[in-house]
């Protein structure tokens, strides 16, 4: 194990797209915060881009003591090698004593590459971090599809960690806050093997920032009854979201699916049709503001996370629920 002595600090990768810092970097720096203020350590950030320094500040302004700044035009778009190499190097020399990654796409692809270059460990898609009585971190996420919660502590340095969007909380914040932003040499690599051809909007849901959400699971009879289910969440202004067994059979996309395997959320509003409520799917919406479920099933394990709970069946409910929406947005009868 290397020198715990050469440590220090808690380090977040700020990942930006297209100019803009993503949510999770501010969740991270809310976490951050407050571990670094428990530890009585300075928080950094890293930020790679080009035309960079004023979304810089915003990291300073959530939380940040440091933010180090790789500005250049190659770095534009995400290119995994450069990504890597010129992080790799910053861990090297300032020796973080925790490294914190969002778990988007983006993220699970570059941690792991970092991870392995600077020969330490990796916690994954984690839902928690604590201090233990040593100031060691705990890093605690979801083992066999979320029937348990296991604790972990890695032995090497830096311990880095991928943690799952809309997890933590982001500090409001700060504009009278005062921070380093200290500007990094650029390593450039003539050629690292990616090319970006086009850029194509994406055209799948953002289930993890929408506001309600409207699932299905195995109470569907057949892959077009989403059709209902899509219908209430556009009354509502929702999306529609689905347990995993809908997604392995091919009735969704896996970018609506909730749960361990899929999407945390933790919208104002979640109705759950037909879920049963496994562990699995819990993992990934407990958190939500108000649960509604729907059920045949009165022992469904999905009502005891529920604030409302409906017993009955999702083909009688849901349509009764869309004509009254409707009569009171339209004055339909």
């Amino acid at each position: 194990m290397k020198n715990e002595s050469e440590y220090s600090g808690i380090l977040i990768f700020a990942e930006q797209q297209e100019g803009k810092i993503h949510p999770i970097s501010f969740e991270l720096l809310g976490k951050g915060r407050e571990l670094a203020d428990r530890l009585g350590e300075e928080l950094s950030a890293v930020l790679l881009g080009h035309n960079m320094k004023d979304v810089a500040k915003e990291l300073i302004y959530h939380g940040a003591d440091k933010v180090y700044l790789f500005d250049h035009p190659s770095l534009r778009d995400f290119d995994i090698v450069l990504y890597k190499e010129n992080i790799v190097d910053l861990v090297k020399e300032i020796k973080p004593k925790f490294f914190l990654v969002g778990a988007t796409h983006l993220g699970r692809s570059l941690a792991p590459r970092v991870a392995a270059a600077l020969e330490t460990g990796l916690t994954a898609d984690c839902i928690d971090l604590q201090l233990d009585e040593k100031g060691d971190l705990i890093q605690i996420r979801p083992a066999f599809t979320g029937n348990i919660l296991a604790h972990i502590k890695t032995r090497t340095r830096p311990v880095m960690t991928t943690i799952r969007y809309k997890i933590f909380e982001k500090m409001k914040p700060d504009t009278s806050r005062k921070g380093e932003i200290i500007e990094r040499k650029v390593k450039l690599i003539e050629n690292t093997g990616t090319r970006v051809l086009r850029k194509e909007r994406e055209r799948t849901v953002n289930i993890s920032d929408a506001e309600i959400i409207v699932s299905g699971g195995r109470g569907l009879k057949k892959p077009e009854d989403f059709k209902l289910l899509r219908e209430l969440a556009e009354l509502l202004g929702g999306v529609v979201g689905s347990s995993r067994p809908l997604v392995d059979q091919g009735w969704i996309s896996k970018d609506h699916q909730v749960g361990f395997s899929g999407n945390t959320v933790k919208p104002k509003l979640y109705i759950a049709c037909g879920i049963s409520g496994s562990p699995q799917h819990l993992a990934g919406m407990r958190d939500s503001k108000i649960i509604v479920a729907i059920n045949i099933d009165p022992s469904a394990p999905i009502f005891r996370v529920a604030d409302y709970g409906i017993v009955g069946d999702l083909y009688e409910i849901v349509p009764q629920l869309i004509k009254e929406i409707k009569k009171r947005k339209f004055g339909d009868d």
